[in-house]
């Protein structure tokens, strides 16, 4: 079943609900079950107890179930709150102490947390400002990832032999030019985030008509644009396995209008002065996640079929964090 902008929202809201309560609490097993690798050989957070959380897609699951099971390694008592529905939600959780640690997008946090309307051009230079600017919330940020899971909006020229696009600049000159048979599938908060379509739209200076804005939830987007003509283009992430594994072309956001989205672990700043170890051991993982890696990872859930905590497992063993 599909939706236009009009009726989606309230029923995916709904859906999403179901999807957290699933999720949310199930565990990659105790630390007991993790052989020692470099992490119990570098960290001792053995005296510790923290609760990781994170969304509910593929991305987030996976880097939640990483956090969970290098904690574990490294000796602390780690709870398991992952899957939690919406970037809100998941912040709020933060701030209430319902959750300790969670993996965060630069770009988000600096649109959505910190209502900042103009992107810091650079990935470095966006992780520093955001840095910064989140300890007057009480926010501290372990080191960013080499990987910057930006949107791209990507298409199938299998579907649309025709279509000759390469920018987003592009897309805006076919309909300001009166195509009106261009359609775009979009995720819930993609569909009202100041950094998702309402602000593209506007720093591009076009619109979808809003008949053709089908919003569904972030994970079918791929598949329908592969296999349906209910998406001309979709939202997608740029570090998702699907785009080559399914044959997606995407475009270039060449007004720089998104902001880098580089991943970082964070955490409330009284428990990271509390445990030292966690800055060091979560900058030394998430060094390690490249744009290559983390596609890689996200395939093997969305593609292959494996568990997000069987892939975590294997990277960290992989990695030599546990044995």
């Amino acid at each position: 079943m599909f939706f236009t902008r009009r009726t989606a929202r309230t029923t995916l809201a709904l859906l999403g609900g179901v999807t957290a309560l699933a999720l949310t609490g199930c565990s990659a097993g105790g630390s007991a079950a993790l052989a020692e690798g470099s992490l119990a050989e570098d960290y001792d957070l053995s005296d510790v107890t923290l609760t990781v959380g994170s969304d509910s897609y593929t991305e987030q699951l996976v880097l939640g179930q990483i956090a969970l099971l290098a904690l574990q390694g490294a000796g602390a008592d780690a709870q398991d709150e992952t899957g939690l529905t919406g970037t809100a939600t998941v912040r709020a959780a933060l701030e209430s102490e319902d959750i300790d640690v969670y993996w965060e997008y630069t770009g988000t946090a600096w649109v959505s947390f910190l209502g900042e309307t103009t992107p810091v051009v650079g990935s470095d230079e966006q992780y520093a400002a955001v840095a910064e600017a989140d300890l007057a919330n009480g926010i501290t940020w372990f080191g960013a990832t080499p990987f910057n899971n930006t949107y791209q909006l990507a298409y199938s020229a299998e579907n649309n032999p025709d279509l000759d696009v390469e920018t987003i600049s592009d897309v805006a000159e076919l309909i300001n030019g009166g195509d009106d048979s261009l359609s775009i599938c979009v995720g819930p908060e993609f569909d009202v985030r100041d950094d998702g379509l309402p602000g593209m739209e506007a720093a591009y200076g076009f619109e979808f008509p809003s008949e053709n804005v089908v919003v569904l939830d972030d994970g079918v987007i791929y598949n329908e644009i592969a296999s349906s003509d209910t998406c001309t283009f979709g939202v997608v992430f740029s570090t998702d396995g699907r785009i080559p594994a399914l044959d997606l072309s995407t475009l270039e956001d060449d007004l720089a209008f998104f902001p880098s989205y580089n991943a970082a672990a964070i955490t409330r700043t009284d428990v990271a002065e509390a445990n030292p170890d966690l800055e060091a051991m979560f900058t030394d993982i998430a060094s390690k996640l490249t744009e290559e890696e983390m596609q890689a990872l996200n395939a093997q859930v969305d593609v292959d079929g494996d568990s997000p905590e069987q892939v975590a497992e294997d990277w960290l063993r992989a990695q030599g964090y546990i044995g």
